[in-house]
């Protein structure tokens, strides 16, 4: 794609897998999901405590990070490489030191990035493929499709192409090697119950539904979490055999996910961004 187009239908287009899973209405409560299996990684985890408003400005981050993804999915390639530009600046910025090892680091260290892509895209995949009934479900070729296009995404923030995982295979491998450097530290438990249960104003605790629909949608995505990582953070199991609980989480999820097709359009304050709209309605035209 030419970066100075600023006409077109951006990195992937509406035939591509990457289109049809983030605007499926699950492609929140899955970036819900990727916060707190991100936040497993200390040096990550670190960098956002100190140098992120995250706990000050917990709304307007999860604003800022719905609409990069949605500059970069939907937007024109102009759009996508631009937003991609700021959030590179951003990260050469931030330098620090590792708590842990003493050692020097930079928020754009490859393997920190490259831990945050997939986090992310592995959440987007998990939690919008096991809520879709079967008769919408994503096919194995579509979610393959969907991790070898998303080295574009991970590109663009300063990962060289080839360290990234391109399948589901590579995927699960990546996890695989990442597990033994992961823990849950006293922040990565913080960053999880604001995740859960963020900040709101009384006016809005008071008067609104708002916190307990919050939580029970913010719970849901969290319970699916990959068990390895719910063992991590040690959340309440569910009583029976682990096929029995991943069973009980994705009825929760193919619930959630036809509460919010049936609340589309009718729950105040909350809005695509102008990219998403453009692009659904590129996308209803043409069908």
């Amino acid at each position: 794609m030419d970066p100075e187009r600023d006409d077109d239908d951006g990195l992937f287009g509406p035939t591509s897998a990457t289109w049809e899973l983030h605007t499926d209405p699950m492609i929140g409560p899955a970036g819900l999901r990727a916060l707190v299996l991100q936040a497993l990684h200390p040096l990550a985890m670190h960098v956002v405590a100190q140098h992120s408003t995250f706990k000050q400005e917990t709304w307007q981050r999860l604003q800022r990070t719905g609409e990069y993804v949605d500059a970069t999915t939907f937007g024109s390639t102009r759009t996508a490489h631009r937003a991609a530009a700021r959030v590179r600046g951003i990260h050469a910025r931030i330098r620090g030191t590792d708590p842990d090892t003493g050692l020097e680091y930079r928020a754009d260290d490859e393997d920190l990035l490259l831990y945050i892509h997939c986090a992310l895209v592995d959440s987007i995949l998990d939690v919008v493929s096991r809520s879709r009934p079967a008769r919408e479900a994503v096919s194995d070729e579509t979610a393959d499709r969907y991790v070898a296009e998303q080295v574009v995404a991970a590109e663009l923030v300063g990962v060289r192409p080839e360290v990234v995982p391109a399948s589901r295979a590579d995927l699960a491998a990546y996890f695989e090697e990442v597990r033994p450097h992961l823990r849950v530290t006293r922040e990565a438990r913080e960053a999880a119950s604001y995740v859960v249960a963020p900040p709101m104003e009384p006016k809005v605790l008071l008067t609104t539904p708002a916190a307990p629909v919050w939580f029970g949608v913010a719970s849901t995505a969290v319970a699916s979490l990959p068990g390895w990582a719910r063992r991590m953070y040690a959340l309440p199991q569910l009583p029976g055999t682990g096929p029995s609980v991943e069973a009980a989480t994705t009825a929760a999820l193919r619930g959630l996910r036809l509460a919010l097709v049936r609340s589309a359009g009718k729950v105040p304050g909350v809005e695509q961004s102008e990219h998403r709209k453009r692009a659904v309605q590129r996308l209803a035209e043409a069908s």
